[in-house]
């Protein structure tokens, strides 16, 4: 008799080695950026309340939790490599699973890690002077259609210092999604504690805060009627914002190593743990500055900390810095193993579908993205390109929230070892919100095109080139399903 052959070493795919804490900490980590320190005086100055303020930031979390909730039960049910990716293919197929991998290659994920990178690399010129390129260099640009003029040598030194933490964390992700983890464990603790530190450094300072700002509203700032609701609206698109990547741990599934136990519980604990903070800076920045003050700041979390201890503002930049860069690495880590999963069910290049013979990492997916997230950069329209997909992306989580009732009806018997609470209400409540909140994206957007065309200045509306992007890939999608027929074709 034969002895039972060996897994030879080519046999290679992702292996589960991530626990509940890891879990725990990529959705944190992956959540909180630099939304939570500079988008708050934006949202001052538009609802002109500390109250309603800090009432947007308990909206925006229960949206989420709201979304998170139906996450954890199709997480649970396909604790797969590729999260959301899977569950849209499940129920609706490969088309609309195709469209949302797409949109997350093309531009979501990777411009959101150009993004972060390039917030890292900004406040770090709070810290060192970065080298500059020369100003002839610095002026070349040329014009791209519906975007914009491109300076890829505008900002070089910031430029270079983002694209080498993109290839950092690229290497640190590649030889091993435990050394990821522990990566994403230590800058999430350390982003978190330097949050506490703030709200205790505020509370522990006497006579820096009064009370009576977390009540006062602003002498200046009064949206009425329908200008109010434009309010609430404008500012919960920058606390959606600050609360997005919850759901980026569903894309590890696989490499967990109870993911039918420990998805849903890290999302649920991860977003709980977030909002908790989140309002905790918030109460606290209300509690430092009156409303109008906040209104005028650039970067809130500074000036509270300058109020506290000279020097402050520039704690602050560290802690934005460790906050970006921990952000950076969850989305490197998560968001490949989504092209993994493409690649590997025949639907991207053959290539990004195999793991690591040695490292068990997909690194063929993370070397691809990390490539286009620094052309991203380098072209500078990363910022563009993701607020042109803001409608784009709230279309695929209220599709993704929906697709909890369409499985619950179409296949009632499958195993759900977390089920969603007071079914149907929540996935309802949270697809009802999103569509709410599409509308409002195309009212804004024509509005604000409308305007720019009465100015005489160059418009586009942000939903429908996003929607173009999108949508760009149907040829792609239609060209990867006719070499899978033809594959089959010839077996």
């Amino acid at each position: 008799m034969s002895e039972p052959s060996k897994p030879r070493p080519e046999q290679s795919r992702l292996i589960p080695t991530l626990g509940i804490f890891s879990a725990i900490m990529l959705v944190a980590g992956g959540v909180i950026g630099s939304g939570i320190f500079r988008k708050a005086g934006v949202m001052a100055g538009q609802v002109g309340s500390p109250e309603v303020l800090l009432g947007v930031w308990v909206v925006a979390g229960i949206v989420s939790l709201l979304g998170t909730l139906s996450n954890a039960e199709l997480a649970a049910m396909m604790p797969h490599t590729g999260g959301q990716y899977v569950f849209l293919q499940r129920a609706y197929g490969p088309f609309v699973a195709f469209l949302y991998g797409w949109a997350l290659f093309a531009v979501i994920q990777s411009g959101s890690i150009a993004a972060l990178a390039y917030v890292f690399a900004e406040y770090t010129t709070q810290l060192v002077k970065l080298p500059e390129a020369s100003a002839p260099l610095a002026a070349f640009a040329f014009h791209l259609p519906l975007i914009g003029d491109i300076a890829p040598f505008k900002d070089l030194g910031v430029k270079g210092l983002a694209a080498a933490v993109i290839l950092l964390l690229t290497v640190v992700n590649y030889v091993g999604v435990r050394f990821g983890g522990v990566v994403q464990n230590v800058f999430s603790i350390a982003k978190m504690a330097a949050m506490l530190a703030l709200a205790l450094m505020v509370l522990l300072t006497p006579g820096v805060g009064k009370f009576a700002n977390l009540t006062v509203n602003s002498s200046v700032i009064h949206p009425t009627g329908l200008m109010w609701w434009a309010a609430i609206a404008a500012a919960l698109q920058g606390a959606f914002w600050a609360y997005d990547g919850w759901h980026k741990i569903t894309y590890i599934g696989g490499e967990l190593k109870s993911p039918q136990r420990d998805l849903p519980r890290s999302l649920i604990l991860g977003i709980l743990l977030v909002t908790g903070l989140y309002l905790l800076l918030s109460a606290i920045y209300s509690y430092m500055l009156p409303i109008d003050e906040m209104a005028r700041s650039k970067l809130v979390a500074a000036d509270v900390a300058e109020r506290c201890f000279a020097g402050g503002g520039r704690w602050i930049a560290v802690a934005v810095m460790l906050s970006t860069f921990g952000a950076a690495n969850a989305v490197i880590l998560t968001s490949a193993r989504v092209y993994f999963s493409m690649g590997k069910g025949g639907m991207f290049p053959a290539a990004l579908g195999r793991a690591h013979p040695r490292f068990h990492t997909p690194g063929a997916s993370l070397i691809v993205q990390a490539g286009w997230s620094i052309l991203l950069l380098f072209s500078g329209t990363f910022d563009t390109l993701t607020d042109t997909l803001i409608f784009v992306s709230w279309f695929f989580y209220a599709a993704n929230a929906w697709a909890v009732v369409v499985l619950r009806r179409r296949e009632p018997d499958a195993p759900r070892p977390f089920k969603v609470p007071w079914y149907p209400l929540v996935p309802v409540l949270f697809v009802a919100f999103g569509l709410v909140y599409l509308v409002l994206t195309v009212c804004n957007d024509v509005a604000t095109y409308r305007t720019a065309v009465a100015a005489g200045q160059p418009a586009f509306m942000n939903c429908a080139l996003g929607a173009a992007l999108v949508l760009s890939g149907t040829p792609i999608y239609f060209y990867y399903r006719w070499r899978q027929s033809r594959s089959v074709s010839t077996k």
